[in-house]
Parts: structure tokens; sequence; C-alpha cells
């Protein structure tokens, strides 16, 4: 974990302005700036950044945050990786808990291949370009192959020359470490000689999502007997191939604004779809997906469409490994690619156009298309059939997240007419598959056990309450109104001897907040302030709890400001200077304390209508007091309407 010290370093040198401008346009207005949502498409920019509190906060699909979660839920980057890249940006040295001398090790190997193969994509590059080899041999065959320099460059493809030991020559004369140049794929230790693997090959590197090169994949020009096709990075530190995708890094932002990720076999098929505008593609490398694969497509769309070779072998690599994306919950669509083609030579023949006029026109549903295929397959064999029926069952069952529930009963629906089998036992074939999954993975449970946990896990979702939403009723908005005055002015004097925390907190000793959000957020204030800290909006935006973020950014962005123009308009009264903190407080104080006594008012009612003789003259008591409390507030701020 990254230490308290360095997060404050980050916290305190952020430029939300100079982050989130890095992603969007913006354009100073009044005190904040404005540009377009880099989260939702729209043609008038509602994405609102306030510099002073440093926040942002769309006001026409309701993101919002600080720069660090903006980061994370733009870049994808989990918590702790925002800093870090806050931490790079800002040259911060991180400091992190106390390690063991394992980890310390690890951290450091990992360190040295980062930059052994930075070194080595640079000199890549430098050879495809800038010697003749590289031109005539590599920068032709690409240019055949109809890559423009600019997506050559984009992806950052290279050469390894002819010679046996180019690379291996250029990295020791750097001072790179011999004993982990093997670790890195890049070079071979034969007879304890060191020399290059990928000699004569083009170049892929491959990056992770924070743009880092953590391995490569070596690619044979043109056709060779001498060896396989590709050579790519074996595991280390670094790299491990189950959870890489190939293009993910150039790929994530598309893929996000498209709500759909692309899966290709081939580096190529990435490279050619990039140059003809088609962004959101990543590559598998013909493997089967795993579940980080699908996890880290998660991370930016639920849709998933797999565009693979039309031949037997491309339908049965699609096939491969695909339940796990049920488990998943992705929304599986596949395509092949017709006439012997791939992705890369049939982009090249008809087009950007017609290539995703083809693609949206052909995709099928993976566990549809599955069926239809083996059902082909197995043509009026009854054993084959029967055998197709457990197949798709088994699939089926692996759909058990409660939001899935609608989603696999039309799945069960649409795959029993087309078995032509009754629905109501195919469910309980399904249903059986996955009391055997929950057993096996609760290490045999009962039976009766197991089907419980089963049914219960079938049950549509429950909408959970959201406390965030609660803030906007009605009740809630003079509990928000105070908090808000308590974030932004609690600091300020109130008189000579209190601050407005001080006079909110001795107000509210016979009140409490009804919302139990409001609740949390007042008693951190509440530790904060009486520890001698200085608790405000900004402090409070970079707490550990995301709930408590979003309040606090809700609290302080509004679509409004005062125009810097009412100075001139009303001349001497200099309004946009003048504190009206205290009279604020006071306000939204009384406002609150007024509704409490409704509230009070209404339950005192209801008890007077069913208690007995003795009770009713305590509850009209009460209700005199209460009305005693309401006429002195209403005095303070005049004529008051509460509906």
């Amino acid at each position: 974990m990254i230490s308290p010290n360095t997060i404050q370093q980050i916290t305190n040198r952020i430029d939300i302005i100079d982050v989130v401008g890095e992603f969007v346009k913006l354009k100073k207005r009044g005190t904040n700036y404005l540009g377009l949502c880099p989260f939702h498409g729209e043609k008038t920019p509602s994405f609102t950044v306030s510099p002073a509190k440093e926040i942002y906060k769309c006001f026409g699909c309701g993101k919002s945050g600080n720069t660090i979660t903006f980061l994370m839920e733009h870049e994808k980057y989990s918590y702790v990786e925002a800093l870090k890249w806050l931490a790079e940006r800002y040259n911060i040295p991180v400091e992190e808990t106390q390690k063991t001398a394992e980890q310390v090790q690890q951290l450091q190997v990992a360190d040295s291949l980062y930059a052994i193969n930075h070194f080595a994509q640079k000199f890549f590059t430098d050879q495809l370009f800038h010697t003749e080899e590289g031109m005539q041999i590599a920068h032709s065959y690409l240019k055949e192959r109809g890559f423009r320099d600019e997506v050559i460059q984009k992806f950052q493809i290279g050469y390894n020359p002819e010679a046996r030991d180019s690379l291996t020559k250029a990295l020791l004369a750097n001072q790179f470490n011999p004993e982990l140049l093997p670790k890195t794929g890049l070079v071979s230790n034969r007879n304890n000689e060191l020399a290059d693997n990928y000699r004569n090959r083009i170049i892929f590197p491959i990056h992770n999502n924070s743009g880092k090169i953590i391995g490569f994949g070596a690619r044979v020009i043109g056709k060779s007997d001498r060896g396989p096709k590709y050579i790519n990075t074996p595991e280390n530190e670094i790299y491990v191939k189950s959870k890489i995708l190939y293009g993910s890094y150039f790929a994530r932002t598309a893929i996000d604004r498209a709500n759909e990720c692309l899966l290709v076999e081939g580096y190529t098929d990435v490279v050619s779809l990039h140059q003809a505008g088609i962004e959101n593609v990543v590559a598998s490398g013909g493997t089967s997906l795993t579940v980080d694969q699908l996890r880290l497509i998660k991370k930016y769309t639920d849709n998933l469409t797999i565009i693979y070779d039309g031949d037997s072998a491309g339908i049965k690599a699609a096939l491969r490994g695909l339940d796990l994306a049920l488990e998943e919950s992705l929304n599986v669509r596949l395509v092949l690619i017709p006439d012997n083609e791939d992705p890369d030579s049939y982009v090249n023949k008809v087009g950007a156009k017609a290539f995703n006029e083809f693609i949206s026109a052909n995709k099928k549903d993976f566990i549809i298309f599955q069926l239809e295929v083996l059902l082909k397959e197995a043509g009026n064999d009854v054993s084959k059939k029967s055998s197709i029926v457990n197949q798709i069952a088994e699939s089926l069952s692996r759909i058990s997240k409660a939001e899935d529930f609608t989603k696999q009963q039309d799945y069960i629906k649409q795959c029993a007419a087309l078995l032509r089998i009754d629905e109501s036992g195919f469910t309980n074939l399904v249903n059986k598959y996955k009391r055997d999954k929950i057993a096996k993975e609760e290490k045999k449970l009962p039976f009766n056990e197991a089907a419980f946990i089963q049914e219960d896990s079938a049950q549509p979702a429950t909408p959970e309450y959201d406390d965030t939403a609660t803030l906007l009723q009605q009740d809630d908005l003079f509990e928000k109104n105070v908090l808000r005055v308590l974030l932004d002015h609690g600091l300020k004097p109130f008189n000579e001897t209190n601050t407005i925390a001080a006079y909110i907190f001795q107000e509210m000793e016979h009140f409490q907040f009804d919302n139990p959000l409001c609740s949390k957020i007042l008693e951190y204030y509440k530790d904060w302030y009486n520890k001698g800290m200085e608790p405000s909006a900004k402090t409070m935006l970079y707490h550990e709890d995301e709930s408590i973020r979003d309040v606090i950014v809700n609290l302080s962005m509004t679509p409004y400001e005062l125009s810097q123009r009412w100075d001139d308009v009303m001349e001497g009264m200099k309004i946009l200077e003048k504190d009206t903190s205290v009279e604020d407080a006071i306000t939204s104080m009384n406002y609150f304390k007024l509704r409490k006594i409704k509230k009070m008012f209404e339950q005192n009612q209801r008890d007077m209508e069913h208690a007995p003789f003795e009770e009713q003259l305590k509850l009209i008591e009460l209700h005199k007091q209460l009305k005693e409390f309401e006429r002195d507030i209403t005095n303070r701020l005049g004529t008051v309407i509460l509906r």
C-alpha cells in the first residue's frame, strides 16, 4: 500500500485542470471550466470542473468526483494505479508500507524489466526507420501489407536485424544486467553466450493499461519454414499472458465510448482496424479467453463482439472458453469473416464503412450460435443431440448472478425451442448443473443447503438503498444544506469566540439528521474538527469511502455561479466580495429546525389520536412548546411556507 504521507503529497500537488485537461478540452467559464463530457455523448458542454474545489461534475449524466476518481473512471485505473500515475506526473517519490525482502526484490526486477523493454522498443523503432536493412526488408514489407507510418509509430512497431547480437550488444553497452536479459525473451543464452532471440522479425510491443511496455510479439517477415510465425515474450514478473489483451492501452477510451469491445486474434488485425478508424478493438493472440482477460474487458463495457476467421478452426477458437464470459455477465456476440479472410485482409478489401456494416449485420448471440453449430454437426444422431442438451444446459448454468436471472430465462426459452424439448424439463436440467457447481464449490454441501443457495442466487436483484439518491428527497434537502454550509464555511468565524462549525454543533444539540450518510459525514467532520484538524469539502474529497466522496461533490457543485457582471451592474455594492457565510449559516439552520419541528408536529398529532387521556395532556403541552419554537424561528426568518 502507498503510505499516507505520499498520498498527502499527491493530493496537495494535484491540479485538476492540468489532469482533466489532458483528456477533455476545457474552456474557462467564470470561475469554473466547461467541456464536453467524456463519459457520455453530448453536443452542448455540461461537464464542469472547479479548480477551487478540485472536483468535476457533469450536469448531463451526473458523473462526478475528484482528480483521482476521474482517472479511475476514465482510464479504468485502480485507486493505487491512479495515485502512481499522479505521483509520476508530479515527480513525487512513492513510499509504500514496509515490504518483505522478497517483495522488494520482485519490484526491483520488475523495474529493471520495464527499463530493458523501453530501451529495446527504441532500438527496434530506430532499426526500422533509420537503417538501410530495416527500410528495405521490414519497412517495405509493412508498406506492402498496407500499414501507414502513422499507425506504425502509434503502436511503436519495430524491427530486429538479421545480425546475431545487434540488440544484445546495445543492451550490454548500456549497462543492463546480463542475468535479466533472458527473462525478457529478447535475448537467449546458448552455451553461455547471449544472442538476439527475435532476429529478422517485425516487433510488436505489448503495453499494459498505463502504457508501459511489458513484452513483445515477434513476427516473421513473409512466410518462413525456419521457425514459428510468432515468438512471444515468456512469462515473467511483469508479463502474464492470461492477463493481457494486445492493444487494450490504445483501445480503452474507444471501447468505453462505443460501449462495445471487438476481439480479434492477431496483432496485425488490431493495427489494421485502428488504421481504418475502428479503434475499439483488442487481440487475444489466438488463445482461449481467460477470466482475467474477460474482466479486463468488463472494466470498459459489458458488450463483447468476437471477430474470427470463418473456417472451422476459427469457429472452434471463438467458442473456446466463452462459458467464462457468461459467468462474468458479458453479452457476447460472434462474427465470422467470410471467404477465408481475416479481419486484417477483409477491412483492407472492403473498407471501414463496409466492414462496420458487415459486423453490425452479422452479429450472432454466442449461446444461440453455439447451439446452431452443434445441431448442424449432430444432424439426426440422437446420442449427439442428447450430449448437446447437456452441454448447453451446463453453459446456461454458469449464468448465476442475480441480475442476470431474466437473461437466463430468455436463453432457456430460446434453446428449448431450438432443441425441441420441454422448457420446464430443460430448466430443471440447468438448475441441476447449477446445484452441482455450487455443491462442488462449497465442498459438497448437503443437497438441501445447496438447493437453497441456488434458489436464492436465481432471484432477481432487489434494489439497494441508495443514500446518495435519498439526499435528493425533500426531507433531506435541509440536512444537505446544513452540511454544505459546514463544509464551505465551517472554519470561518461566527462571532468573536466561535466558528460557524461551533455554532452549528451547538444548534444541533437537540436535533439530528435522519439520513444516515449525512449523519456519518457530520460525525467525521466533528471528529476531525475536535482533533484540531481543519476539515472542509476539499479535505474530505479524498475520503476512502466512495459514498462520502460522491455526496461531497454533489454538495459542492452547482450548475450556476454568480455572474462576474454583478459588480458592474450594482456599482459600489461589491457583491462578489461580500461574505454572507454567517447569514447563510443562520438561515440554513433555521430552515432545518423548522422542518424538524414540522415533522415533530405531525408525529405528535398521530400520537394524540391513539393516546389515553393522561398521555394526551402531556402531548398537548409538547404541542404548545413546539408551536413556541416554530413562532420564534418564523419571527427571525419572516414569512415561511413549508410544504
